[in-house]
């Protein structure tokens, strides 16, 4: 077997598919235990399916940037310019997804990978700006460039701009386009463009791991690998899952669902306190779970709350990394679970969290189905206005909190910055570190207004706190309203402004009006209006009418009417 496999590579895209068939039809996987293969060069550079998803969208909106992925660096220290240009230059000639645009070619799209090349560095000089206007430039500079579209036609796919505020002080922004890059490339493409930089000013040679594979060569395998037969098995798992209904979740938003997603968005920071997040650590421990789990649980108890629906679906991104070839790649292989839980306002909150725990473990195991095979098989209805299968997603993360590198004299910080995009109408990132736990609401402001996601952040908070306390508290019992909130309910909304006495009953007071001012307005509905005096005759001919029928004190009478004159009057005729 040892011997099959490694001459597996040498074969051809068509001949390594006729040796999988055979092998299947022996119930072996050949792409289960062989490795990533290297393409043979002379075949199209294929799509992977997570690309081919992109590349669909961007023909549709060109001018989307919702799939911009930016960074952005704080060098802090003497900068050697070219070291720096000479690094990326370094950096885009060892990834060849950093040199890749795209085509249609005929039927399909594909990969277009061109040779390494001299890479040029933008340099924009800031140096004349006094000081106090640093932090407002440097944060036009890095949306700028953040917000600016990719042509993945035409290329570059990655863009990188230095600000020079001063000899010693700079800004570093990159852009990349998703459909060449993840969140896990991220940290790669740091780590490395450091190792570098730290090189070329010492003349060295960076001590970075060859790449026996490329992102093409992973994308025909992947392809490769899914019709062998792992697109079934996955396949089937996730419908067990999901079953035949698709709901699509009902927030309570500020504004209806638009016929078209515009996908424009904001941030919201949610402080959790470093106590909060302690017993959050020490909740999972006590369920055998992990951080992750008993957000994702919390969050869908909310959604729950605030839906009244009993199936709660949640997007989760997992890296999709489990070949070990792929670790160290730039490029797009994350992929996109669906997460579901079911439950009512009886569940308790102990039962929910041990069936995420299982449902994460389950995906886990099933992770490598393409999102896009997921849609297309379960055919949820199709609309512009929502994503399809999950409205709302949590991106759960974990990084070390250690202190800020220095390279060659550079001290690196890195930059935040708001988000003015939304992939989806809600998305909750976390980031777990040993210090504790930040938080971030990111919203579809054509949903939502920032009092309301606010609002949202507070209660999710209570929540958090709530099933710290008592897990086995029923999700319905779970307090989502702070101590201001209940005042402004239970006390300010009551208040009070008459100061006369009562009568004992409210058709009493109404009839005594009536006899004061008859010829007043009582009722106002569309263009019609009712005095006090005819609203009183007409409820109480009504009455009469009751009684004659039999009805006495303490007998229920049921009233079915839309808003309008005669659902008061049928109320006070009753009374």
């Amino acid at each position: 077997m040892q011997e099959l496999l490694a001459s597996v590579g040498s074969l051809s895209s068509k001949e390594r598919k006729a040796l999988a068939t055979l092998l299947k039809r022996q119930g072996i996987n050949l792409y289960n235990v062989a490795p990533i293969f290297k393409r043979n060069g002379e075949e199209p550079a294929v799509l992977s399916y997570a690309q081919q998803r992109l590349w669909f969208f961007w023909q549709l909106d060109p001018h989307n940037t919702a799939f911009n992925i930016p960074a952005a660096l704080q060098l802090e220290g003497a900068l050697d310019v070219e070291a720096l240009r000479c690094s990326f230059e370094a950096l885009i000639a060892r990834h060849e997804s950093l040199r890749t645009t795209f085509r249609q070619d005929q039927a399909q799209a594909v990969q277009v990978i061109h040779p390494a090349a001299r890479f040029t560095l933008s340099v924009e000089n800031a140096t004349a700006l006094p000081a106090a206007g640093h932090a407002e430039h440097i944060q036009a500079f890095v949306e700028r460039l953040a917000s600016q579209p990719f042509d993945l036609e035409q290329g570059p796919l990655l863009r990188v701009s230095l600000l020079k505020l001063a000899d010693d002080d700079h800004v570093l922004v990159v852009a990349m386009h998703h459909i060449v890059s993840d969140g896990w490339s991220v940290p790669i493409m740091i780590e490395e463009l450091i190792a570098l930089y730290q090189a070329h000013v010492n003349g060295t040679e960076a001590n970075l791991p060859a790449l026996s594979v490329q992102y093409a060569d992973y994308a025909a395998w992947q392809r490769q690998w899914m019709e062998a037969g792992e697109q079934e098995r996955q396949l089937d798992y996730w419908k067990d899952q999901l079953g035949t209904e698709q709901p699509v979740l009902q927030l309570p938003a500020d504004r209806p669902r638009s016929a078209v997603q515009s996908q424009a968005g904001a941030d919201c920071e949610i402080l959790v306190e470093p106590a909060l997040a302690r017993q959050l650590k020490q909740l999972a421990a006590q369920h055998n779970c992990t951080l992750f789990m008993v957000l994702l649980a919390s969050f869908q108890a909310l959604l729950h709350r605030y839906s009244g629906q009993a199936q709660i679906r949640v997007g989760v991104p997992v890296a999709n990394r489990t070949r070990a070839e792929a670790e160290r790649l730039i490029g797009f292989f994350v992929n996109t679970q669906v997460l579901q839980a079911e439950m009512n306002s009886q569940t308790r909150f102990s039962d929910l969290l041990a069936h995420v725990k299982d449902a994460a473990l389950g995906a886990q195991a099933h992770q490598d189905l393409p999102f896009e095979q997921l849609v297309e098989a379960l055919q949820p209805e199709r609309s512009l206005s929502h994503s399809p299968l999950f409205q709302v997603m949590l991106n759960h993360q974990y990084e070390d909190a250690g202190v800020a590198p220095t390279i060659a004299g550079l001290k690196v910080k890195n930059l935040s910055w708001e988000r003015r995009t939304a992939q989806y109408e809600l998305t909750l990132n976390t980031i777990e570190n040993e210090q504790g736990l930040s938080a971030t609401l990111s919203y579809a402001t054509d949903l939502f207004d920032r009092a309301t996601v606010e609002r949202i952040t507070g209660h999710w908070l209570n929540v958090l706190q709530a099933v710290c306390r008592d897990p086995a508290r029923p999700i319905g019992e779970l307090p989502l309203l702070s101590a201001a909130e209940k005042q402004v309910l239970l006390q300010d909304f009551n208040r009070s402004h008459y100061h006369g006495g009562h009568l004992e009953c409210v058709h009493q007071t109404f009839e005594a009006q009536a006899a004061r001012t008859p010829d007043a307005v009582a009722l106002l509905f569309g263009e019609h209006t009712l005095s006090f005096g005819e609203l009183n005759r007409r409820a109480n001919r009504l009455a009469h009418k009751l009684v004659e029928l039999g009805v006495k004190p303490e007998v229920l009478v049921g009233i079915a009417l839309e808003r309008s004159l005669d659902m008061v009057i049928g109320l006070l005729a009753i009374l």
